[in-house]
């Protein structure tokens, strides 16, 4: 502030320096400014502000002026210049450091949080220092996007300035890791990760955003973070086009391969006879999931796979002649769906087991 009062303390030595090279026109010398930037940052690291430190810099050159001004005002100029240069070159150091120190601080518990290695009871104390109370429920959303990003990237601070033009002080933190976005949200405040969503997409030139369901406790971070993690997994293997995927609507895919060999014996049990068509079990793999998704409309799986209709027919009833399934028959349907389900999810044929 302008008005603050400055201790003697940060302006000692300052009138002899001026004395001394204003009388004999020399610059200061090299402990001299050594010694105004130790009391800058002195003055950084006790909170004081620059501008008030400025003006009390001035006060006393008015103060300590040189009574032979028309001699030695070139002098006591330069001599003041080369004073508040090196006193704000070793505020500005403080600063710097102080800001690497706390960004250190910052990651440490960030990384620490989202991989839950650290006394819960701990964790705790120091989240809220950051605005976080653990004690309450909280959600995890993670965008990711073409490019990775990490703090102080463009892409974060977008984000940050909206979050905070929007709901201002909500307990809200965003950061990075990994290359992706991470925004930890109260659990009761779901318009906050949904706008997150929303303005992570876009900013990440159509990234993908997945969002973790809601969590009690210190440990609840970690185990969104962790879901909505593995929704993005999920999104990918299995090709899902949604911008914008919610963990809790994908709990069926978990239970589906929570017993892999299960899971690896339905594969291969009711699709492995594909691999013997020209070509192999890919494409007829491929046309199955485009048929399913598209609600076993043959029209529109024809156009997802740039196929004509006639050719996606023939397909299925290729599909039908070597695994005795018909895809059109609702009980076989499911079987076939949820096996190649699972052949996204094992990455099934191009991986083998």
């Amino acid at each position: 502030m302008a008005g603050q009062d400055i201790p003697q303390e940060y302006l000692d030595g300052y009138a002899h320096i001026l004395a001394a090279a204003s009388s004999t026109g020399r610059r200061l010398t090299r402990d001299e400014l050594a010694s105004r930037r130790v009391l800058g940052e002195r003055a950084a690291d006790a909170g004081l502000g620059l501008r008030a430190l400025v003006g009390a810099h001035l006060a006393a050159t008015r103060a300590h002026w040189p009574a032979e001004r028309a001699l030695c005002v070139d002098s006591a100029l330069a001599a003041a210049e080369q004073a508040m240069d090196a006193f704000a070159e070793g505020y500005e150091r403080a600063q710097r450091l102080a800001v690497r120190q706390e960004e250190a601080a910052r990651r440490e518990f960030i990384d620490d949080l989202l991989y839950g290695r650290s006394d819960l009871g701990l964790l705790a104390e120091r989240a809220e220092r950051f605005g976080l109370r653990l004690s309450y429920e909280h959600a995890v959303a993670v965008a990711e996007g073409p490019n990775g990003y990490e703090e102080g990237h463009a892409v974060p601070r977008e984000v940050e300035r909206a979050l905070i033009g929007r709901f201002g002080d909500r307990s809200i933190l965003l950061t990075t890791k990994d290359g992706r976005l991470v925004c930890i949200a109260p659990g009761d405040q779901g318009e906050v990760l949904a706008f997150f969503a929303k303005r992570a997409h876009a900013a990440t030139d159509g990234g993908r955003v997945a969002i973790g369901r809601p969590q009690p406790g210190p440990g609840g971070v970690v185990q969104s973070y962790e879901e909505a993690l593995n929704a993005l997994d999920l999104a990918e293997r299995l090709e899902l086009d949604d911008p914008v995927l919610h963990a809790a609507d994908l709990l069926v895919y978990p239970v589906l391969t929570r017993d892999r060999q299960a899971m690896a014996d339905l594969v291969l049990n009711t699709l492995g006879p594909l691999e013997r068509a020209r070509g192999g079990a890919q494409p007829l793999i491929d046309t199955l999931a485009a048929y399913f998704d598209s609600g076993c409309v043959a029209a529109e799986a024809a156009r997802r796979l740039a196929l004509s209709v006639r050719a996606l027919t023939y397909r299925l009833e290729r599909i039908h002649k070597l695994t005795g399934a018909n895809p059109s028959d609702p009980v076989h349907r499911y079987t076939l769906q949820t096996a190649v389900i699972g052949a996204r999810l094992l990455d099934w044929p191009s991986k083998r087991f």
